[in-house]
C-alpha cells in the first residue's frame, strides 16, 4: 500500500473520530481526540513496562495500536480483560 493511502485513511479515521466526539456534544471535540489517541498508547505502554511487577503485557503490533489509539483506556481494558480470559 503506497504511504499516501495510507496517511489518507489515518487522516479520515481522526475526522471521523473529530465527528463522533462532535455529535457527543463535546465542547472541544478536536482536543478531546487527540488527547484519546495519545491517552490510549501511552497506557498500554505503561503497562508493558510495569508487566515486570505483574506479569501482564498487551504485545504491541498494528493492530492494538490501532485499538488503544481509536478506543483509548477502554479499549486497552478491553484487551486486558480479552487476554486474561483467554
Amino acid at each position: 500500500m503506497p504511504w499516501w493511502a495510507i496517511l489518507l485513511i489515518c487522516v479520515g479515521v481522526f475526522l471521523a473520530l473529530v465527528a463522533i466526539r462532535k455529535i457527543m456534544k463535546s465542547k472541544h471535540p478536536i482536543r478531546s481526540t487527540l488527547l484519546g489517541l495519545l491517552l490510549g498508547p501511552a497506557c498500554m505502554l505503561v503497562i508493558n513496562i510495569i508487566s515486570i511487577f505483574t506479569s501482564v503485557s498487551i504485545p504491541i503490533s498494528p493492530l492494538s495500536l490501532g485499538i488503544s489509539s481509536t478506543l483509548g483506556i477502554p479499549g486497552v481494558t478491553a484487551m486486558l480483560l480479552l487476554q486474561l480470559i483467554c
